[in-house]
């Protein structure tokens, strides 16, 4: 678990790739200063993408670690020669949810704690592909997706490192104010609330301030 809040972090410090301007399909389009836009993001974004599929990797974070997960879940796709499934991603500061466009089902639910990596593929330009802890069990797994265009692969990945941010920002405030404000879920998780927006978020044990 240290590896992976250590991979978040350096989501956080990461360097920002070029902030582009575009619309979104479906989507409203951004306003410019969307990045530092905490109430965008705590309402959610969603994202029409195409699942390509999943691979286990090694390690939580790295940029050549990622373009090779890519690279085998791209060509594992193309081989099966079957259609791809539509899904929206849903992101904010709580984690990504993932839903069945057709039938609106909800797929997975991934608390943000759980994320260590996010990027736009550099080969594969229109794939936005994040690496997550199984909920299952303590393996690490990369999921990709396919976007309509590049900008919009950009776009998936600048909005989770900002969802990283936030919920950082969230845990960050709470330590240094003292103030109590976590509890456990009826799932058992440990949870941080934003007393200011009522906002929920799952957060790993190992981040809280030791007395």
């Amino acid at each position: 678990m240290d590896a992976l809040i250590s991979a978040g972090r350096a989501i956080i410090r990461s360097p920002s790739i070029a902030k582009p301007s575009w619309s979104s399909g479906k989507h409203k389009k951004l306003p410019e200063n969307w990045t530092d836009t905490r109430e965008t993001l705590l309402e959610g974004m969603a994202f029409q993408l195409r699942y390509l599929g999943v691979t286990l990797v090694e390690e939580p974070k790295g940029e050549e670690l990622s373009a090779a997960a890519v690279k085998r879940i791209v060509a594992t796709a193309k081989a099966s020669g079957r259609k791809l499934q539509k899904v929206t991603l849903k992101v904010s500061p709580r984690g990504i949810m993932l839903y069945d466009s057709a039938s609106d089902q909800l797929i997975e639910n991934i608390s943000i704690y759980r994320i260590s990596y996010c990027t736009a593929d550099k080969m594969h330009d229109k794939v936005f592909a994040y690496i997550a802890q199984s909920q299952h069990n303590e393996t690490l797994e990369c999921h990709a997706f396919l976007c309509t265009k590049k900008k919009m692969a950009q776009a998936v990945t600048l909005t989770v490192a900002q969802a990283f941010r936030v919920a950082f920002e969230f845990w960050q405030a709470a330590k240094e104010e003292g103030t109590p404000r976590y509890f456990v879920n009826k799932e058992g998780t440990l949870c941080l609330v934003d007393l200011h927006t009522r906002q929920v978020m799952d957060i790993p044990v190992c981040l809280l301030p030791h007395s």
